[in-house]
C-alpha cells in the first residue's frame, strides 16, 4: 500500500505588480498618474490581469487615460438586494450632506470650466478660496461674519479631502480641485441640485 501523500497542485501566484495595483485600489479607490506614475502605468499595462483578480470580488477597474486615473467601481452585475438598494459587502456607499453635495457641485463646475479652458487631462485646477466662498455663500447665505463664512467652507473642504477631489488651501489661498471630481457624481444630478439652490435663493431674496 502506497502511503505517500499525493503532491498538491501549486496555486498560481499573482504577480507582484498586480497585487500592488489591486491593494492600492482597495485602499483608496483610485490611482492618479500624477502622484503614483509607476502604479498607474502598471494598471494600464496589466488591466486584464487586474480585472481578473477583482472579478471574484464583483469589482472592476475603469481607466480614464486622458485624465490619468484608475478608478475602482462595483461591477454592474451586483444586485441591489439591501433595504437601501446597496448590495456590495466590501464597499461602503458614501453619503454626503446637503452642504457637502453643494460644494461638490460647485467644485465640479469650476473643474469643468478649467478643462474647457486648458483641455481635458491638464491636471488639477487651482481656484482662489475667495471665488469658492463667493459661490458657496451665494447659495447658502451669509452668516453675518466673514470668519464664520470661511470656516464653514474650510470645514467642508476638510471633510471632502479624503475623497481625493480637493486639497486644503495653499500658501496662496488657492484650492486644488483634482481630476477625480469629474467621476464623483452624476453631472445631471449636480446641475439639478444647483438649480434647486438657485431657486431657493431667489425665493428668499424676493421675500426680503
Amino acid at each position: 500500500m502506497d502511503s505517500s501523500v499525493p503532491p498538491q497542485e501549486e496555486t498560481p501566484r499573482t504577480r507582484h505588480e498586480v497585487k500592488q495595483v489591486v491593494q492600492e485600489l482597495l485602499r483608496w479607490g483610485y490611482i492618479e498618474s500624477e502622484t503614483k506614475p509607476g502604479v498607474f502605468a502598471a494598471a494600464l499595462r496589466l488591466r486584464t490581469e487586474i480585472n481578473a483578480a477583482l472579478e471574484p470580488l464583483d469589482l472592476v477597474l475603469k481607466l480614464d487615460e486622458i485624465r490619468g486615473l484608475a478608478i475602482l467601481f462595483v461591477a454592474e452585475s451586483v444586485p441591489d438586494d439591501s433595504e437601501e438598494g446597496w448590495g456590495h459587502p466590501l464597499v461602503r456607499r458614501q453619503r454626503l450632506t446637503l452642504e457637502q453635495s453643494l460644494l461638490v457641485a460647485i467644485l465640479r463646475q469650476f473643474y469643468l470650466i478649467h478643462e474647457q479652458d486648458v483641455g481635458i487631462g491638464a491636471g488639477p485646477s487651482k481656484v482662489p478660496l475667495e471665488d469658492l466662498l463667493s459661490q458657496f455663500d451665494g447659495f447658502l447665505g451669509d452668516t453675518g461674519s466673514d470668519a464664520k463664512n470661511e470656516q464653514r467652507l474650510l470645514t467642508l473642504i476638510d471633510q471632502l479631502k479624503p475623497h481625493g477631489i480637493v486639497s486644503e488651501p495653499d500658501a496662496n489661498r488657492e484650492v486644488a480641485i483634482r481630476p477625480l471630481i469629474a467621476h464623483l457624481a452624476n453631472p445631471e444630478s449636480l446641475s439639478a441640485l444647483l438649480s434647486r439652490f438657485r431657486e431657493a435663493t431667489n425665493v428668499q431674496g424676493g421675500t426680503e
